[in-house]
């Protein structure tokens, strides 16, 4: 079945998706320094660009920048005046990803800052609003992400958490921390009367997985 899924992936981003030298090499950068090969499908990746694009985002958050790989495909959505932040927790990551966002043309637009995203995120107050907000970080701390993202946007502005299906594990009240913190981030979402909410399965080159898209409404 996983097999499958990949094919079906490999049809689509080819069938939609020209080839693109840079997020290969953002990629391959990536994996030659020993990053974890969980970034975003290039399928996923053009998803996030799109719903940026869709509501004119002039600032993105990501919480969560890996080697950079997503935060090329958000900063792409920016208008030359954008910009994005980005939040890593370890420092071998972010200098990968500064290179990759540096070779993508995008360093005057695009900031990775280094440390706990709980510990950076007060102080992005001053910058606030966001207009999109990317969430693939902790998923234990998804709860606190989710609190933080609400306080640093606006009405009409979208949040997307990845990773909230986990090979079917989120819908067990006994799960790991990962699935605890998006067991509550849930319960959260559904408290908070200033959102509309939904949350999407998906399968593919990733496996079993799925996001929630949020916007907020005021």
């Amino acid at each position: 079945m996983a097999a499958d899924w990949t094919r079906v992936d490999d049809y689509l981003v080819e069938a939609l998706q020209p080839d693109d030298p840079v997020l290969d090499q953002a990629l391959a950068a990536s994996a030659a320094a020993g990053l974890p090969a969980i970034a975003v499908a290039p399928n996923q990746g053009k998803m996030l660009q799109l719903l940026a694009l869709s509501i004119g985002a002039r600032r993105i958050l990501e919480i969560g920048t890996l080697g950079g790989y997503s935060t090329i495909w958000l900063g792409r959505a920016l208008s030359p005046e954008g910009r994005l932040v980005s939040l890593e927790y370890d420092p071998h990551h972010a200098e990968v990803a500064r290179g990759n966002i540096a070779r993508a043309g995008l360093g005057g637009q695009v900031e990775v800052r280094v440390g706990r995203g709980i510990d950076l995120l007060p102080g992005l107050a001053d910058e606030a609003p966001f207009d999109f907000v990317f969430v693939d970080a902790d998923k234990s701390s998804n709860p606190d992400y989710f609190a933080w993202a609400l306080k640093l946007t606006r009405p009409g502005s979208l949040i997307v958490v990845d990773n909230v299906v986990r090979g079917g594990a989120v819908t067990d009240p006994k799960g790991d921390a990962n699935v605890q913190g998006i067991r509550r981030m849930m319960q959260m979402i559904a408290a908070e009367p200033g959102v509309s909410a939904t949350a999407v399965q998906t399968v593919g080159s990733k496996g079993w997985d799925g996001f929630c898209l949020i916007r907020v409404n005021g």
